[in-house]
Protein backbone atom coordinates (compact mmCIF):
# COMPACT_ATOMS: atom_id res chain seq x y z
CA UNK A 1 0.00 0.00 0.00
CA UNK A 2 2.90 2.45 0.43
CA UNK A 3 4.39 1.51 -2.58
CA UNK A 4 1.12 2.62 -4.64
CA UNK A 5 0.90 5.50 -2.16
CA UNK A 6 4.01 6.82 -3.55
CA UNK A 7 3.70 5.90 -7.06
CA UNK A 8 0.27 8.04 -7.06
CA UNK A 9 1.67 11.13 -5.28
CA UNK A 10 4.51 10.72 -8.02
CA UNK A 11 1.84 10.55 -11.28
CA UNK A 12 -0.36 13.60 -8.95
CA UNK A 13 3.04 15.82 -8.78
CA UNK A 14 4.10 15.09 -12.75
CA UNK A 15 0.19 15.54 -13.51
CA UNK A 16 -0.53 18.91 -11.70
CA UNK A 17 -1.03 22.12 -13.35
CA UNK A 18 2.10 23.97 -13.67
CA UNK A 19 1.22 26.60 -11.26
CA UNK A 20 1.02 23.55 -8.50
CA UNK A 21 4.39 22.08 -9.81
CA UNK A 22 6.07 25.23 -9.74
CA UNK A 23 5.44 25.78 -5.94
CA UNK A 24 8.79 26.08 -4.33
CA UNK A 25 10.07 24.18 -1.29
CA UNK A 26 11.72 26.37 0.23
CA UNK A 27 11.19 30.01 1.41
CA UNK A 28 14.33 30.96 -0.88
CA UNK A 29 12.95 29.96 -3.41
CA UNK A 30 9.50 31.98 -2.56
CA UNK A 31 9.54 34.67 -5.52
CA UNK A 32 7.39 38.25 -3.73
CA UNK A 33 6.25 39.16 -0.57
CA UNK A 34 9.64 39.82 0.84
CA UNK A 35 7.67 42.51 3.31
CA UNK A 36 6.99 39.06 5.50
CA UNK A 37 9.34 36.82 4.25
CA UNK A 38 12.11 38.65 3.63
CA UNK A 39 15.52 37.55 5.47
CA UNK A 40 14.81 39.66 8.48
CA UNK A 41 10.93 39.49 9.11
CA UNK A 42 9.16 38.00 11.94
CA UNK A 43 7.61 35.30 9.49
CA UNK A 44 10.64 34.15 7.84
CA UNK A 45 12.57 33.65 10.67
CA UNK A 46 9.27 32.25 12.72
CA UNK A 47 9.59 29.65 9.77
CA UNK A 48 12.95 28.77 9.56
CA UNK A 49 12.76 28.16 13.93
CA UNK A 50 9.75 26.43 13.41
CA UNK A 51 8.30 28.66 16.03
CA UNK A 52 4.86 29.10 14.95
CA UNK A 53 1.86 30.78 16.12
CA UNK A 54 -1.56 30.69 14.40
CA UNK A 55 -1.88 33.28 11.31
CA UNK A 56 -3.92 34.07 8.53
CA UNK A 57 -3.02 34.84 5.38
CA UNK A 58 -4.68 37.28 3.38
CA UNK A 59 -4.81 38.57 -0.57
CA UNK A 60 -5.84 38.50 -3.89
CA UNK A 61 -5.57 34.59 -5.83
CA UNK A 62 -2.22 33.98 -7.21
CA UNK A 63 -0.08 35.79 -4.50
CA UNK A 64 1.26 32.89 -2.73
CA UNK A 65 -0.80 32.12 0.30
CA UNK A 66 -1.02 28.50 -0.55
CA UNK A 67 2.79 28.61 -1.55
CA UNK A 68 3.95 29.73 1.73
CA UNK A 69 2.01 27.56 3.57
CA UNK A 70 3.51 24.61 1.16
CA UNK A 71 6.72 25.94 2.50
CA UNK A 72 5.96 25.55 6.16
CA UNK A 73 4.75 21.97 5.77
CA UNK A 74 7.98 20.91 4.12
CA UNK A 75 9.99 22.80 6.95
CA UNK A 76 8.35 22.11 10.18
CA UNK A 77 8.48 19.19 12.88
CA UNK A 78 5.00 19.72 13.73
CA UNK A 79 2.38 17.24 12.00
CA UNK A 80 0.81 18.92 8.99
CA UNK A 81 -3.05 18.72 7.99
CA UNK A 82 -4.24 20.76 5.28
CA UNK A 83 -8.57 21.24 4.65
CA UNK A 84 -10.43 23.14 1.76
CA UNK A 85 -13.01 25.16 3.82
CA UNK A 86 -15.12 24.82 0.43
CA UNK A 87 -15.39 21.08 0.70
CA UNK A 88 -14.79 20.56 4.41
CA UNK A 89 -17.53 19.76 7.28
CA UNK A 90 -17.14 19.34 10.56
CA UNK A 91 -16.60 15.90 10.55
CA UNK A 92 -13.25 16.30 8.77
CA UNK A 93 -12.09 19.00 11.59
CA UNK A 94 -12.81 16.49 14.39
CA UNK A 95 -11.17 14.26 12.72
CA UNK A 96 -8.09 16.68 12.45
CA UNK A 97 -8.88 17.63 16.13
CA UNK A 98 -8.98 14.29 17.73
CA UNK A 99 -5.53 13.40 16.00
CA UNK A 100 -4.17 16.47 16.96
CA UNK A 101 -4.63 16.17 20.23
CA UNK A 102 -3.81 12.11 20.47
CA UNK A 103 -0.56 13.47 18.76
CA UNK A 104 0.31 15.83 21.41
CA UNK A 105 -0.73 13.66 24.34
CA UNK A 106 1.43 10.43 23.17
CA UNK A 107 4.48 12.16 20.90
CA UNK A 108 4.30 16.31 22.73
CA UNK A 109 3.76 17.58 18.97
CA UNK A 110 2.00 20.27 17.62
CA UNK A 111 -0.15 19.85 14.94
CA UNK A 112 -0.38 22.83 12.19
CA UNK A 113 -3.84 23.17 10.56
CA UNK A 114 -3.90 24.96 7.11
CA UNK A 115 -7.36 25.72 5.96
CA UNK A 116 -7.70 26.90 2.67
CA UNK A 117 -10.11 29.29 2.36
CA UNK A 118 -11.43 29.84 5.63
CA UNK A 119 -13.64 32.53 5.06
CA UNK A 120 -15.85 29.92 3.58
CA UNK A 121 -16.75 28.57 7.00
CA UNK A 122 -19.58 29.53 8.87
CA UNK A 123 -19.66 30.96 11.87
CA UNK A 124 -20.30 28.15 14.07
CA UNK A 125 -18.05 25.73 12.32
CA UNK A 126 -15.03 28.66 13.22
CA UNK A 127 -16.04 28.75 16.41
CA UNK A 128 -15.39 24.74 16.72
CA UNK A 129 -11.83 25.60 15.72
CA UNK A 130 -11.25 28.17 18.81
CA UNK A 131 -10.59 26.05 21.97
CA UNK A 132 -8.06 23.95 19.95
CA UNK A 133 -6.19 26.92 19.01
CA UNK A 134 -6.70 28.24 21.97
CA UNK A 135 -5.27 25.55 23.96
CA UNK A 136 -2.43 25.13 21.25
CA UNK A 137 -3.43 21.58 20.33
CA UNK A 138 -3.15 23.08 16.70
CA UNK A 139 -1.55 25.98 15.41
CA UNK A 140 -4.06 27.49 12.74
CA UNK A 141 -2.85 28.83 9.82
CA UNK A 142 -5.69 30.42 7.11
CA UNK A 143 -5.73 31.83 4.02
CA UNK A 144 -8.26 33.89 2.50
CA UNK A 145 -8.79 36.28 -0.34
CA UNK A 146 -11.25 38.05 1.64
CA UNK A 147 -10.37 40.72 4.29
CA UNK A 148 -10.15 38.42 7.57
CA UNK A 149 -11.57 41.45 9.80
CA UNK A 150 -15.18 40.94 8.05
CA UNK A 151 -14.99 37.20 7.25
CA UNK A 152 -13.47 35.57 10.56
CA UNK A 153 -14.51 35.60 13.89
CA UNK A 154 -13.10 37.88 15.65
CA UNK A 155 -11.78 35.76 18.66
CA UNK A 156 -10.02 33.76 16.37
CA UNK A 157 -8.60 37.19 14.90
CA UNK A 158 -7.16 37.99 18.18
CA UNK A 159 -5.46 34.80 18.86
CA UNK A 160 -4.24 34.99 15.26
CA UNK A 161 -1.19 37.08 13.50
CA UNK A 162 -2.13 38.80 10.21
CA UNK A 163 -0.12 38.96 7.44
CA UNK A 164 -1.44 40.59 4.08
CA UNK A 165 0.23 39.43 0.74
CA UNK A 166 0.06 42.08 -1.64
CA UNK A 167 -0.20 41.41 -5.47
CA UNK A 168 3.48 40.13 -6.99
CA UNK A 169 5.05 43.16 -9.08
CA UNK A 170 5.77 42.28 -13.10
CA UNK A 171 9.49 41.62 -12.41
CA UNK A 172 8.42 39.43 -9.47
CA UNK A 173 6.18 37.20 -12.55
CA UNK A 174 8.74 37.82 -15.17
CA UNK A 175 10.91 35.67 -12.94
CA UNK A 176 8.17 32.93 -12.66
CA UNK A 177 7.73 32.97 -15.93
CA UNK A 178 10.73 32.10 -16.94
CA UNK A 179 11.23 29.88 -14.25
CA UNK A 180 8.27 27.83 -16.07
CA UNK A 181 9.68 28.10 -19.87
CA UNK A 182 12.93 27.19 -18.95
CA UNK A 183 13.43 25.04 -15.57
CA UNK A 184 13.33 21.09 -17.02
CA UNK A 185 12.89 20.23 -13.37
CA UNK A 186 9.56 21.81 -11.91
CA UNK A 187 8.73 23.68 -15.26
CA UNK A 188 7.89 23.12 -18.74
CA UNK A 189 12.02 23.20 -19.95
CA UNK A 190 11.66 19.68 -21.37
CA UNK A 191 9.66 21.19 -24.42
CA UNK A 192 12.39 23.22 -25.52
CA UNK A 193 9.85 26.23 -25.68
CA UNK A 194 11.25 29.98 -26.06
CA UNK A 195 9.42 33.52 -24.84
CA UNK A 196 9.66 36.53 -26.30
CA UNK A 197 10.21 39.36 -24.25
CA UNK A 198 7.23 40.90 -25.19
CA UNK A 199 5.23 38.40 -24.65
CA UNK A 200 6.73 37.68 -21.19
CA UNK A 201 6.11 41.32 -20.72
CA UNK A 202 2.88 41.32 -21.59
CA UNK A 203 1.59 38.34 -19.52
CA UNK A 204 3.31 39.45 -16.19
CA UNK A 205 1.73 42.91 -16.93
CA UNK A 206 -1.79 41.63 -17.62
CA UNK A 207 -1.87 39.11 -14.48
CA UNK A 208 -2.70 42.31 -12.66
CA UNK A 209 -0.19 40.48 -9.59
CA UNK A 210 -1.50 36.90 -10.37
CA UNK A 211 1.16 34.10 -10.69
CA UNK A 212 -1.49 31.68 -11.61
CA UNK A 213 -3.05 33.41 -14.27
CA UNK A 214 -0.09 33.93 -16.10
CA UNK A 215 1.66 30.46 -15.43
CA UNK A 216 -1.64 29.03 -16.40
CA UNK A 217 -1.66 30.69 -19.67
CA UNK A 218 2.16 29.71 -20.03
CA UNK A 219 1.05 26.19 -19.78
CA UNK A 220 -1.87 26.43 -22.09
CA UNK A 221 0.63 28.00 -24.54
CA UNK A 222 3.02 25.49 -24.38
CA UNK A 223 0.50 22.94 -24.69
CA UNK A 224 -0.98 24.01 -27.73
CA UNK A 225 1.04 25.63 -30.17
CA UNK A 226 2.65 23.82 -32.78
CA UNK A 227 6.57 23.50 -32.78
CA UNK A 228 8.49 25.86 -35.62
CA UNK A 229 10.90 24.62 -38.06
CA UNK A 230 13.46 24.96 -35.77
CA UNK A 231 12.10 22.18 -33.48
CA UNK A 232 10.97 24.58 -30.92
CA UNK A 233 7.69 25.95 -29.90
CA UNK A 234 7.94 29.93 -29.72
CA UNK A 235 5.49 32.01 -26.97
CA UNK A 236 5.24 35.15 -29.27
CA UNK A 237 3.07 38.23 -28.39
CA UNK A 238 0.17 36.60 -30.36
CA UNK A 239 0.25 33.11 -28.73
CA UNK A 240 0.18 35.47 -25.14
CA UNK A 241 -2.61 37.15 -25.91
CA UNK A 242 -4.52 33.83 -27.22
CA UNK A 243 -4.06 32.31 -23.84
CA UNK A 244 -4.47 35.13 -21.50
CA UNK A 245 -7.87 36.04 -23.84
CA UNK A 246 -7.34 39.42 -23.44
CA UNK A 247 -5.47 41.89 -26.45
CA UNK A 248 -2.55 43.99 -25.78
CA UNK A 249 -3.80 47.64 -25.31
CA UNK A 250 -1.51 50.04 -26.45
CA UNK A 251 -1.90 51.23 -22.84
CA UNK A 252 1.56 51.51 -20.88
CA UNK A 253 1.26 51.68 -17.21
CA UNK A 254 4.60 53.52 -16.56
CA UNK A 255 4.58 55.79 -19.76
CA UNK A 256 2.67 58.38 -21.02
CA UNK A 257 -0.42 57.36 -22.32
CA UNK A 258 -0.97 55.75 -18.73
CA UNK A 259 -1.02 59.19 -18.07
CA UNK A 260 -2.95 60.59 -21.20
CA UNK A 261 -5.63 57.80 -20.48
CA UNK A 262 -6.27 58.50 -17.00
CA UNK A 263 -6.27 62.49 -17.40
CA UNK A 264 -8.83 61.94 -19.78
CA UNK A 265 -10.81 59.96 -17.89
CA UNK A 266 -10.28 62.27 -15.36
CA UNK A 267 -11.11 65.67 -17.53
CA UNK A 268 -14.54 63.49 -19.39
CA UNK A 269 -15.59 63.27 -15.50
CA UNK A 270 -14.88 66.81 -15.20
CA UNK A 271 -16.12 67.71 -18.16
CA UNK A 272 -19.83 65.75 -17.77
CA UNK A 273 -19.43 63.52 -20.12
CA UNK A 274 -20.49 60.04 -19.09
CA UNK A 275 -20.18 58.36 -22.20
CA UNK A 276 -16.35 59.12 -22.72
CA UNK A 277 -15.31 58.97 -18.75
CA UNK A 278 -16.93 55.30 -19.59
CA UNK A 279 -14.77 54.47 -22.31
CA UNK A 280 -11.57 55.85 -20.73
CA UNK A 281 -12.86 53.62 -17.83
CA UNK A 282 -12.78 50.33 -20.08
CA UNK A 283 -9.39 51.39 -21.49
CA UNK A 284 -7.99 51.38 -18.44
CA UNK A 285 -9.75 47.99 -17.10
CA UNK A 286 -8.91 46.35 -20.55
CA UNK A 287 -5.27 46.77 -19.67
CA UNK A 288 -5.41 45.61 -16.35
CA UNK A 289 -5.16 49.24 -14.73
CA UNK A 290 -5.78 48.74 -10.50
CA UNK A 291 -9.23 49.05 -10.20
CA UNK A 292 -8.26 50.42 -6.65
CA UNK A 293 -5.98 53.43 -8.19
CA UNK A 294 -9.21 54.54 -10.16
CA UNK A 295 -11.27 54.42 -7.92
CA UNK A 296 -9.26 57.07 -5.67
CA UNK A 297 -9.29 58.66 -8.80
CA UNK A 298 -13.10 59.05 -8.73
CA UNK A 299 -12.86 60.16 -4.84
CA UNK A 300 -10.79 62.87 -6.08
CA UNK A 301 -12.59 64.25 -8.92
CA UNK A 302 -15.63 63.48 -6.48
CA UNK A 303 -14.55 66.06 -4.15
CA UNK A 304 -12.57 68.57 -6.38
CA UNK A 305 -14.86 68.84 -9.37
CA UNK A 306 -18.19 68.26 -7.61
CA UNK A 307 -17.98 68.95 -4.29
CA UNK A 308 -20.71 70.38 -2.35
CA UNK A 309 -22.68 70.77 -5.35
CA UNK A 310 -23.66 67.05 -5.14
CA UNK A 311 -22.06 65.77 -1.76
CA UNK A 312 -23.48 62.48 -2.39
CA UNK A 313 -20.95 62.20 -4.81
CA UNK A 314 -18.20 61.41 -2.69
CA UNK A 315 -20.29 59.11 -0.73
CA UNK A 316 -21.04 57.13 -3.63
CA UNK A 317 -17.40 57.45 -4.91
CA UNK A 318 -16.11 55.94 -1.43
CA UNK A 319 -19.02 53.38 -1.21
CA UNK A 320 -17.54 52.17 -4.65
CA UNK A 321 -13.89 52.54 -3.27
CA UNK A 322 -14.79 50.07 -0.61
CA UNK A 323 -16.69 47.87 -2.65
CA UNK A 324 -14.36 46.92 -5.44
CA UNK A 325 -11.54 45.79 -2.64
CA UNK A 326 -14.23 43.42 -1.09
CA UNK A 327 -15.63 42.10 -4.85
CA UNK A 328 -12.77 42.31 -6.85
CA UNK A 329 -12.68 41.71 -10.59
CA UNK A 330 -14.57 41.05 -13.13
CA UNK A 331 -17.26 42.65 -10.86
CA UNK A 332 -15.46 45.57 -9.87
CA UNK A 333 -16.24 47.38 -13.63
CA UNK A 334 -19.94 47.47 -12.95
CA UNK A 335 -19.03 49.34 -9.80
CA UNK A 336 -16.58 51.52 -11.10
CA UNK A 337 -18.74 52.64 -13.92
CA UNK A 338 -21.60 53.23 -11.40
CA UNK A 339 -19.41 56.05 -9.47
CA UNK A 340 -17.90 57.25 -13.05
CA UNK A 341 -21.03 57.71 -14.10
CA UNK A 342 -22.43 59.62 -11.17
CA UNK A 343 -19.92 61.61 -10.67
CA UNK A 344 -19.25 62.57 -14.57
CA UNK A 345 -23.55 63.53 -14.49
CA UNK A 346 -23.33 65.49 -11.05
CA UNK A 347 -23.76 69.34 -11.25
CA UNK A 348 -19.98 70.73 -10.94
CA UNK A 349 -18.20 73.23 -7.90
CA UNK A 350 -14.92 73.60 -7.46
CA UNK A 351 -15.65 75.58 -4.52
CA UNK A 352 -14.54 73.81 -1.87
CA UNK A 353 -11.08 72.68 -3.72
CA UNK A 354 -10.13 76.67 -4.20
CA UNK A 355 -11.54 77.58 -0.64
CA UNK A 356 -8.95 75.05 0.95
CA UNK A 357 -6.43 76.08 -1.39
CA UNK A 358 -6.62 79.80 -0.62
CA UNK A 359 -6.63 79.08 3.05
CA UNK A 360 -3.57 77.10 3.23
CA UNK A 361 -1.65 79.59 0.34
CA UNK A 362 -2.68 82.34 3.19
CA UNK A 363 -1.52 80.09 6.28
CA UNK A 364 1.90 79.23 4.44
CA UNK A 365 2.65 83.43 3.18
CA UNK A 366 1.22 84.87 6.23
CA UNK A 367 1.56 84.80 10.19
CA UNK A 368 -0.61 82.59 12.42
CA UNK A 369 -3.20 85.24 13.34
CA UNK A 370 -4.41 84.64 17.13
CA UNK A 371 -7.39 83.05 17.74
CA UNK A 372 -9.99 85.30 18.72
CA UNK A 373 -10.57 84.95 22.70
CA UNK A 374 -14.00 83.66 23.03
CA UNK A 375 -13.39 80.85 20.93
CA UNK A 376 -10.49 79.98 22.41
CA UNK A 377 -10.56 76.73 25.26
CA UNK A 378 -11.77 77.43 28.36
CA UNK A 379 -8.38 78.08 30.57
CA UNK A 380 -8.42 78.43 34.69
CA UNK A 381 -6.24 81.18 35.74
CA UNK A 382 -3.64 80.91 38.64
CA UNK A 383 -6.50 80.31 41.08
CA UNK A 384 -8.08 77.95 39.29
CA UNK A 385 -11.52 79.75 38.08
CA UNK A 386 -12.43 79.92 34.90
CA UNK A 387 -12.74 83.26 32.99
CA UNK A 388 -15.34 84.51 30.99
CA UNK A 389 -14.73 84.12 27.24
CA UNK A 390 -17.80 85.54 25.80
CA UNK A 391 -18.37 82.88 23.76
CA UNK A 392 -22.25 82.83 22.18
CA UNK A 393 -24.03 79.41 21.99
CA UNK A 394 -25.63 79.17 18.64
CA UNK A 395 -28.09 76.60 19.87
CA UNK A 396 -29.54 79.31 22.19
CA UNK A 397 -30.73 81.30 19.93
CA UNK A 398 -33.46 81.69 16.72
CA UNK A 399 -32.63 79.43 14.15
CA UNK A 400 -29.56 78.36 16.19
CA UNK A 401 -27.58 80.99 15.01
CA UNK A 402 -26.16 83.89 16.43
CA UNK A 403 -23.73 86.38 14.68
CA UNK A 404 -19.90 86.24 16.15
CA UNK A 405 -16.66 86.85 15.01
CA UNK A 406 -15.14 83.24 14.22
CA UNK A 407 -12.04 83.94 11.96
CA UNK A 408 -8.83 85.87 13.57
CA UNK A 409 -9.35 89.67 13.93
CA UNK A 410 -7.35 90.21 11.02
CA UNK A 411 -9.33 88.88 8.75
CA UNK A 412 -12.95 90.32 8.94
CA UNK A 413 -14.79 89.65 6.52
CA UNK A 414 -12.64 87.76 4.47
CA UNK A 415 -14.93 84.66 2.15
CA UNK A 416 -12.70 81.82 1.12
CA UNK A 417 -16.18 79.53 0.33
CA UNK A 418 -18.20 81.06 -2.38
CA UNK A 419 -20.33 78.67 -3.08
CA UNK A 420 -21.29 78.23 -6.98
CA UNK A 421 -25.04 78.86 -8.66
CA UNK A 422 -24.86 74.28 -9.83
CA UNK A 423 -26.89 71.98 -7.69
CA UNK A 424 -27.08 72.26 -3.68
CA UNK A 425 -24.98 74.86 -3.79
CA UNK A 426 -27.77 77.10 -4.46
CA UNK A 427 -29.40 76.29 -1.86
CA UNK A 428 -25.95 76.70 0.29
CA UNK A 429 -25.79 80.01 -1.18
CA UNK A 430 -29.30 81.55 -0.10
CA UNK A 431 -28.96 79.72 3.69
CA UNK A 432 -26.08 81.83 3.74
CA UNK A 433 -27.45 85.01 2.58
CA UNK A 434 -30.30 84.81 4.68
CA UNK A 435 -27.88 84.41 7.65
CA UNK A 436 -26.15 87.07 7.07
CA UNK A 437 -29.46 89.48 6.18
CA UNK A 438 -30.26 88.45 9.81
CA UNK A 439 -26.82 89.38 11.20
CA UNK A 440 -27.44 92.78 9.64
CA UNK A 441 -30.85 93.40 11.35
Amino acid sequence: MELLSYFSEQNKSKDSPLAARLRPDSLDEVVGQKHIIGKDKLLYRAIKADKLSSMIFYGPPGTGKTTIAKVIANTTGAEFKQLNATVAGKKDMEEVTEKAKETRALYDKKTILFIDEIHRFNKGQQDYLLPFVEDGTIILIGATTENPFFEVNGALLSRSRIFELKPLSVDDIKELIKRAVYDETKGMGSYEAEIDDDAADFLADMANGDARAALNAIELGILTTDRSDDGKIHLTIDVAQECIQKRAVRYDKTGDNHYDVISAFIKSMRGSDPDAAVYYLARMLAAGEDIKFIARRIMICASEDVGMADPQALQVAVAASLAVERVGMPEARILLSQAAVYVATAPKSNASYLAINEALSMVENNESYPVPRHLQNVHADSAGEEREQGYLYAHDYPDHYVKQQYLPYELSGHEFYNPSGNGYEVKIREHMLELKRKSHK
